[in-house]
């Protein structure tokens, strides 16, 4: 079972840039995937990005392209995703997840993943 920690959300204004992390713990991660959902009260998560551990080949939602990266620390065990261009749409709780796998055909659907983080808010103001 790996566990994954976030943190660094916060409140910005809309425009700002803020990085949130995820820190994993468990195996060895060449053969995982990680990934970045939002969920907004009463809707469902939704995809923002992934990456594959092993080559750190990215993956991103169309309203997110452009302004977020995704990236990871092989070091630290850690994922981040900076953010840029903050939109008040963009407010959400944010989680990471994880799925050990040599391959996800969709890296964009919440049931590929088994591990999941608590989540931390990001909130935009206008």
């Amino acid at each position: 079972q790996v566990q994954l920690v976030e943190s660094g959300g916060g409140l910005v204004q809309a425009g700002d840039s803020l990085r949130i992390s995820c820190a994993a713990s468990g195996r060895t991660f060449s053969t995982y995937y990680m990934g970045w959902f939002r969920q907004v009260p009463g809707k469902e998560r939704v995809f923002v990005a992934a990456i594959r551990w092993s080559d750190a080949n990215t993956y991103y939602a169309d309203s997110v392209k452009g302004r977020f990266t995704i990236s990871r620390d092989n070091a630290k065990n850690t994922m981040y995703l900076q953010m840029h261009s903050l939109k008040p749409e963009d407010t959400a709780v944010y989680y990471c997840a994880g799925r050990y796998s040599l391959y996800i055909s969709d890296v964009s659907s919440r049931d590929n993943y088994n591990d999941w983080g608590q989540g931390t808010q990001v909130t935009v103001s206008s």
